[in-house]
């Protein structure tokens, strides 16, 4: 499992502190059970908040590149793809 980041973890958190006190204050409980049920249900909620907020995404160093030579092709867009298909033929991929 990856990591929370910080957005996550903040988020996460402000929304366990501000729900927990206003479903406190609505409810006025004073058992408890009741708060212990609050107190769950926060928890939930903040996990929720805390898993849907995007994940910031990595680019890898292909990634990188492959975005690099997309927009700054040395083919001119009007060359036909079996034109420019034997250059890449040429430079075969290791991995």
């Amino acid at each position: 499992m990856p990591r929370p980041t910080a957005a996550q973890l903040a988020y996460g958190s402000a929304t366990v502190i501000v729900s927990t006190i206003a479903m406190l204050l609505l409810s006025q409980t004073s058992t408890g059970l009741g708060v212990a049920v609050i107190s769950a249900a926060a928890l939930a909620l903040g996990l929720l908040v805390a898993l849907t907020v995007p994940a910031p995404r990595r680019r890898g160093r292909h990634a990188a590149t492959t975005a690099r030579t997309r927009t700054s092709s040395p083919v001119p867009d009007t060359v036909p793809d079996s034109v420019s298909a034997p250059a890449a033929a040429e430079h075969p991929v290791h991995h």
